[in-house]
């Protein structure tokens, strides 16, 4: 999970490797969202990846809360104090409601994948692309938040949890921030878990990643989660810790460096490889 978005809108709004390297992949790179997209697209049929549309925000979103509906950073916003009569019914509900301003979020300003039919959710910010504007924070429907969770659920969410992830994304990559590929939520319903379906939707965006010498990005808040990160090339460089609520919680900060390819170059002097 992970996501930096937002903080300074709500704030405001508050008041508070081979013999010869080449830079160039020999071919252009997208320059805008729409062309991002439809680079992927191409590639989804030989995957089984697809790029989600608006419409498809209900059962993305439905996929997600399933997912993590024991993950201690989603329900850290949600067992409050203040919140010890809510029901399990009543959690639940706003559970999935966060889920679905999130991935409308991202369908409007990022992109949101899906493997095996809904079974696995990956939302990712490109390099550049954000969900600061106050157009996108109410088409998504986060501007709810501020009435929809108690008190000291907007002071995790909006003044701890938000400030923390984009301060430490910021200070992780320094200068690579903007050309980074943020992946803020993946998940797997416990019935497509096994069929390898997370890493065809990681290895759906990271090989454009490798072919725009860009990193990737995310927070991991599962303890079990990077050791099969680590598979599909994420190193774990330090670890940050929500603080507000009895019981702290952990997550992860993982860096994924881009792979450059390489190809053979036979010529009738010599053989050599080059980056690709």
């Amino acid at each position: 999970m992970a996501f930096t978005q937002f903080t300074k809108l709500f704030t405001s709004c508050s008041g508070h490797k081979a013999d010869e390297a080449s830079s160039s992949t020999g071919s252009s790179k997208p320059t805008s969202l729409s062309e991002l997209k439809e680079t992927l697209s191409n590639t989804s049929d030989s995957t089984n990846v697809r790029i989600l549309s608006i419409s498809e925000y209900k059962e993305a979103a439905l996929s997600l809360a399933i997912a993590f509906a024991d993950d201690d950073v989603s329900n850290y916003f949600l067992d409050t104090d203040e919140r010890a009569t809510w029901t399990e019914a009543q959690k639940w509900d706003l559970h999935l409601c966060i889920m679905e301003y999130m991935v409308v979020a991202h369908v409007l300003k990022g992109l949101v994948t899906s493997a095996g039919d809904y079974s696995c959710i990956a939302l990712w910010m490109p390099p550049g692309a954000n969900m600061d504007d106050l157009m996108t924070t109410m088409r998504s429907g986060i501007w709810r938040l501020r009435y929809q969770l108690c008190r000291e659920g907007r002071a995790r969410f909006f003044q701890e949890f938000f400030p923390l992830l984009h301060d430490t994304k910021v200070s992780t990559l320094g200068e690579r921030d903007d050309e980074s590929w943020y992946l803020v939520y993946i998940g797997t319903k416990p019935e497509g878990r096994g069929q390898g379906l997370a890493r065809k939707s990681i290895e759906f965006v990271t090989k454009m990643a490798d072919e725009q010498g860009a990193p990737c990005y995310l927070e991991s808040s599962n303890e079990r989660n990077p050791a099969i990160y680590a598979k599909l090339g994420f190193e774990v460089t330090s670890r940050i810790t929500l603080k507000r609520a009895e019981k702290e919680v952990a997550m992860d900060i993982m860096v994924r460096e881009p792979v450059m390819k390489t190809r053979s170059i036979v010529s009738s002097d010599a053989c050599s490889e080059v980056k690709a």
